[in-house]
């Protein structure tokens, strides 16, 4: 049936639309009929899909773009965290104590206070130590997470009910900060998060329900109407978190139509048969809302905790050239095993040599495995030895990156790193794309927040907290390679893209109004707001 014997639901007119398709870069007007788009083009042109019952959204010249998708998320993680202890953005060490103590006022003897976010560099740089809280939480054991997420400060109490001393061993990949006696400090760094995390009573049903709905709802207001999420799942958690929030929560939203939001689920690498049988009886749409997108697992840990893995040592830390948290052989055969299973892969690898071991695993695998359209990925993808980016597109690799922690980051990298690296093979966008590598936008919420608008606004200005000029102005980017990456890139690096991340003819109307009614301005400054969301041609927020 021709576009021309429909009637559009809704026809928006009078606006600067941005399509992310190249074969139509910019209309002003949009028809939409049973949630996918019938045409776009000039008014008269659209118009005529108009009818007696359409309604008419006349943007006076605002500016519309797809739905943004953000490429990396913990989506039920940031809900929980939305009701815990928010130590992000805290500058003083009295600040960080003074939280917690409000927080202990309201709990009941012997609960948890969990929460966290906290960046130490922001205070200068010295460790949280269980000291600072012990006087303050002497009946309640605390866990609270680094922004990063891949170090945690516990409390003695926690220390004591989870086993933890001094007599205690290092897991492999993780470490027990401790003190020049051998006490532990309270800090734990990555897999070393298994010694204590199954004492914390686990979240419930309807907890983790709730906060899916409050994320998304969050989601919609910052324009996203589509999340890649990977999980609760991190090394030291148990990998059967991702297969009940899977089943009790994801499952249940779509069953009872509370869904508002897609989602393109990633689970362990460990479990990658299971996944496989899944895909095998469901496909990879069980509905418009969710999709099983592939496996993850890491490679190394975090600049921000010092265990992402470099080749050469941290600057503030001589000895330490960070953690490998799965050795490569595992790592190796697990993907090898996804990949041939038809599963898409996606590793965690921040430091110059993890980034390197994986490119090495998948130039491996696909030797082995043959050619196909896999689309690897690598997240957060941070910090390049020389000839990496180049490697990313020869090898046809998505980069999943997240500007924002380009704000977090600058200043320790510096420190971390020394000057001379950190400018070398921090954060390499614009060479990544100049290597035809495919780039890709997410946030890692709730390690930074959900924010496409800034992210774009990072990535095209580079300009740190405090800080006068861009950091390694060379790799700046343009609106239109920045929007790319967390439209139609984002959706090609999820095999989403057949129906999202442009405003194509036959796509889903997924998109965003924002607050400008000037391209030229947007385009230079990266400044805009959203107005409003719509998914699947329906107003979501406000």
């Amino acid at each position: 049936m021709s576009s021309l014997s429909l009637t559009a639901d809704l026809v928006v007119r009078n606006a600067v639309i941005y399509t992310s398709d190249k074969s139509l870069p910019f209309a002003d007007s949009m028809a939409i009929r049973n949630g996918r788009i019938l045409r776009l083009g000039n008014s008269s042109f659209v118009q005529e899909l108009a009818g007696d019952g359409t309604q008419e959204l006349d943007l006076g010249g605002k500016v519309v773009v797809p739905g943004f998708i953000d490429s990396h998320v913990h989506l039920l993680y940031a809900g929980l965290q939305m009701a815990r202890v928010k130590l992000r953005g805290v500058n003083q060490k009295d600040e960080f104590v003074r939280k917690i103590k409000d927080s202990v006022r309201n709990a009941k003897e012997g609960s948890w206070i969990l929460g966290g976010g906290w960046n130490n560099d922001l205070w200068g740089g010295e460790l949280p130590l269980a000291s600072w809280i012990d006087d303050i939480t002497p009946y309640n054991p605390v866990w609270l997470y680094r922004m990063d997420g891949h170090m945690g400060l516990a409390n003695s109490a926690a220390l004591k009910l989870s086993g933890i001393s001094n007599l205690t061993k290092d897991p492999e990949g993780g470490t027990i900060v401790r003190t020049v006696d051998g006490e532990p400090t309270g800090l734990l760094i990555d897999s070393a998060r298994k010694l204590l995390l199954p004492y914390i009573p686990e979240d419930t049903v309807n907890e983790r329900r709730e906060a899916l709905l409050k994320a998304s709802n969050l989601a919609l207001m910052r324009g996203v109407t589509t999340v890649v999420d990977f999980g609760r799942y991190y090394p030291g958690a148990s990998a059967e978190l991702s297969w009940k929030d899977f089943s009790d929560v994801y499952q249940w939203a779509d069953a009872s139509e509370k869904m508002i939001i897609r989602v393109c689920l990633f689970f362990p690498m460990e479990t990658w048969s299971r996944l496989h049988d899944l895909i095998e009886e469901k496909g990879r749409a069980i509905s418009q809302w969710i999709y099983l997108g592939g496996v993850k697992a890491f490679a190394d840990g975090s600049l921000g905790s010092n265990s992402a893995l470099f080749y050469e040592p941290y600057a503030d830390e001589p000895h330490n050239y960070g953690l490998q948290v799965t050795e490569s052989e595992i790592l190796s055969n697990m993907t090898m095993a996804s990949d041939k299973s038809g599963l898409q892969v996606a590793m965690h690898a921040i430091g110059d040599k993890a980034n390197d071991l994986i490119l090495d695993i998948y130039e491996s695998v696909v030797s082995t495995n043959g050619m196909r359209d896999r689309r690897f990925r690598i997240e957060h993808a941070q910090h390049f030895a020389p000839g990496a980016a180049a490697r990313f597109g020869r090898q046809g690799i998505v980069a999943s990156v997240q500007p924002l922690h380009l704000l977090d980051d600058a200043d320790s990298a510096t420190k971390k790193l020394g000057m001379d690296r950190a400018q070398k093979e921090s954060f390499l966008f614009r060479s990544l794309l100049a290597s035809n590598a495919l780039l890709a936008f997410g946030s890692d919420w709730p390690v930074a927040d959900i924010n496409p608008l800034g992210s774009i606004r990072t990535a095209m200005k580079r300009i740190p907290p405090a800080w006068n000029d861009a950091w390694i102005p060379s790799e700046c980017l343009t609106l239109n390679d920045a929007l790319k990456a967390h439209t139609i890139s984002a959706a090609r690096a999820c095999f989403l893209d057949n129906d999202l991340g442009s405003l194509s003819p036959g796509k889903l109307a997924d998109f965003v109004i924002l607050s400008t009614d000037s391209w030229d301005d947007f385009a230079a400054e990266g400044s805009a707001s959203i107005e409003a969301t719509y998914v699947s041609g329906v107003q979501a927020y406000p």
